[in-house]
This record gives structure tokens, sequence and C-alpha cells, in this order.
């Protein structure tokens, strides 16, 4: 089974968030969640893979699950590089070079600009392999160059796992020939 979603609901003091939503997403292939600000689209992702809780309903999905967050959380003391082996015992430079950073292993990430310390994030959550990769605005601060060239390494990567992404960008969607889940 893959990743399932049965009559969560959540709220946070007054705000209602969730109720009794549903969703199962495919086994492989790129969902993007796509709704206005303040929707869930991030508390969706953070249930998926474990750190929020519904206050009722089931969640079941992935043991290992890849993240890149909204906000890039490269460890500042560590390199670019150090940052990928961080989370998993492989050559950097292979991630790196994925992401179009092959010469910026040493490179601490004060020294990267908004988007390469996102690629850097990319590359990380690649690098370790979950069973679900969940991306949360993986193209911001991206040019339309950079972003055509990591579509490409999502779909591939959406061939052999699910990819679920929250995004405000429909273009982001429909390139990724993405299953739209609209809160």
């Amino acid at each position: 089974m893959g990743i399932l979603l049965e009559k969560i609901s959540l709220s946070f003091d007054d705000k209602v968030i969730f109720t009794d939503f549903s969703y199962e997403f495919a086994d492989s292939g790129v969902t993007c969640i796509m709704g206005p600000s303040g929707r869930g689209k991030t508390t969706l992702l953070r249930i998926v893979c474990g750190l929020q809780k519904p206050d009722s309903g089931s969640v079941y999905s992935c043991e290992k699950t890849s993240v890149m967050f909204q906000e890039d959380r490269l460890m500042p003391w560590l390199t670019a590089g150090e940052n990928i082996t961080a989370v998993c015992d492989c050559d950097p430079l292979k991630y790196l070079a994925m992401v179009g950073l092959a010469g910026e292993k040493d490179t601490m990430p004060d020294q990267l600009s908004g988007g390469m310390a996102r690629r850097v994030a990319l590359a990380r959550a690649l690098a370790y392999d979950g069973d679900v990769l969940l991306l949360d605005e993986p193209f911001k601060g991206l040019d339309d160059e950079l972003r055509i060239k990591m579509y490409g390494i999502i779909a591939e990567t959406a061939k052999s796992k699910p990819v679920i992404m929250a995004t405000h960008n429909e273009d982001d969607a429909k390139a990724l020939n993405a299953e739209i889940l609209r809160l």
C-alpha cells in the first residue's frame, strides 16, 4: 500500500485546517498540492512525513521519507558536500552534479546564493533516497532554465516512487504532468 490519509482532522486553536480529509497518493508519479497560502499544503506534507499528528484519523505512509522543506535547512557549519553526506554514506559529487553544483562541494552555505542553497537542499533530499520524496516549494528562487533542469530530475525520481510537492505554480504541475490535489 502507498500513502493513505483516512478521515484526518486537524485544528490549530480555533483554525480548522482539515476535517475528515481522505486521500490516497499514487505509488509513483508526481502529486502537486495546490491552494492559497494558509490552506494547509505544508501541514499536509508534515502529516505525511510524521512531523505533525492529526487530531483524528489515520495516516499510512512510507517508512523512509525524504523531505525538502520550504526553508533550505542547510547546516551552516557544514560544506555543501557535507550537508549531503550528513544524511547518507554517498558520494556528494554525484548529487551536486545532478543539480548543477559539482564545483560547490567545499562551499559553505553562507557563500551560496538562494537558488544554489535550494539545489543543495534538493540534492540532499535525493541522496537520502526515501521511499517517498516530499518537496515544499522546491523551485523558489530558481530561474526558468534551472527550473526546467530540476523538472527532469523530479520526473525521473517519480518513475520509481511517489513525489508529493506543495506549490503555488500551475506551470510546475503541468511541466511535471502531475496529479493535482487542490486544498
